[in-house]
C-alpha cells in the first residue's frame, strides 16, 4: 500500500541549493515542490497546500519575510509550519524572521542533514500525525503501521484507496478539500481520473465507517468538497 508522503515545499532561487535540497529530501521520504520567488511559492500554495514551507529570506522582488507573513494571514494555510533560510545570522534577524511567523529559522551554510532534523523535528511538534504510529480522531484509530482501522474499537474493513482518503483527512481533520485538492492528495498529481471518481470513493468510505449506525463524520461541503468533521450529521 503506498503511504503518503509529507509534502514539502522548497521556496528558494539558487539553482543548485535547490537541486540539492530536493535530492536530499527525496532520499528521506518527502515529496517535494518547488518555488523560485514569492509569486510562484504562493500560487503553488493555493494549489495544493503543502505540510511544511522552506523558505529562503532572501527572494527576488519580494522577501521570504513578507511571504511569511502573507501565508499566516491567509485562513486556509495559516497553520502551516514554516522554516526559513538566510546568511543572516544576527540575534535581531532571527527575532524579526520568528516574529513574522517562522517556526524555525536555518542559518546558512547548513547540511541538508541538518535541515531535515530540523523539518522532521517541526513536523513532530505540529503536525505529529505525519511521524506516529497510528492517528486518532475522535472514535476512529488508523494504525499507520499494520494498516488497520476501527471505529469505537470496532475493525473498519477499507480497501487500499479509501485507506489513503481517509489518513489524507485526519492528517487534516476540519479543513475542506476540493475534489481537485483529494485527487491530488490522495491518487496523485499526475492522475487524469475525473473527480467524480472521488465521489464514489467518499461514498464507500462513508458507508464503511457509519455501519451499524455510526454518526457520519465526513462533511459535504456543497459546491465546494468534503471535510472531517465532528459536527457533521
Amino acid at each position: 500500500m503506498t503511504a503518503i508522503k509529507p509534502l514539502i515545499l522548497l521556496v528558494e532561487d539558487e539553482a543548485a541549493l535547490l537541486t540539492l535540497l530536493r535530492y536530499s529530501l527525496e532520499k528521506e521520504g518527502f515529496e517535494v515542490g518547488e518555488a523560485v520567488d514569492c509569486e510562484e511559492a504562493l500560487y503553488a500554495i493555493k494549489e495544493r497546500q503543502p505540510d511544511l514551507i522552506v523558505l529562503d529570506w532572501m527572494l527576488p522582488r519580494l522577501s521570504g519575510i513578507e511571504v511569511c507573513r502573507r501565508v499566516r494571514r491567509d485562513t486556509e494555510a495559516r497553520n502551516v509550519p514554516i522554516i526559513l533560510l538566510t546568511a543572516r545570522g544576527a540575534e535581531a534577524d532571527r527575532i524579526r524572521g520568528l516574529d513574522s511567523g517562522a517556526d524555525d529559522y536555518v542559518v546558512k551554510p547548513f547540511s541538508p542533514n541538518e535541515l531535515i532534523a530540523r523539518i522532521r523535528a517541526v513536523l513532530r511538534r505540529l503536525r505529529p500525525a505525519l511521524s506516529e504510529q497510528a492517528i486518532t480522531y475522535r472514535d476512529v484509530t488508523l494504525d499507520l503501521v499494520a494498516h488497520r482501522v476501527s471505529r469505537d474499537g470496532q475493525a473498519i474493513h477499507l480497501g487500499p484507496t479509501e485507506f489513503r482518503l481517509l489518513r489524507h483527512f485526519m492528517e487534516h481533520p476540519g479543513r475542506v478539500f476540493s475534489r481537485e485538492q483529494l485527487l491530488d492528495a490522495v491518487w496523485g498529481q499526475d492522475s487524469d481520473l475525473e473527480t467524480r471518481t472521488v465521489d464514489v470513493h467518499i461514498r464507500r468510505l462513508r458507508q464503511a465507517l457509519n455501519a451499524e449506525g455510526r454518526g457520519d463524520l465526513i462533511r459535504t461541503v456543497r459546491a465546494t468538497g468534503y471535510a472531517l468533521d465532528h459536527v457533521a450529521r
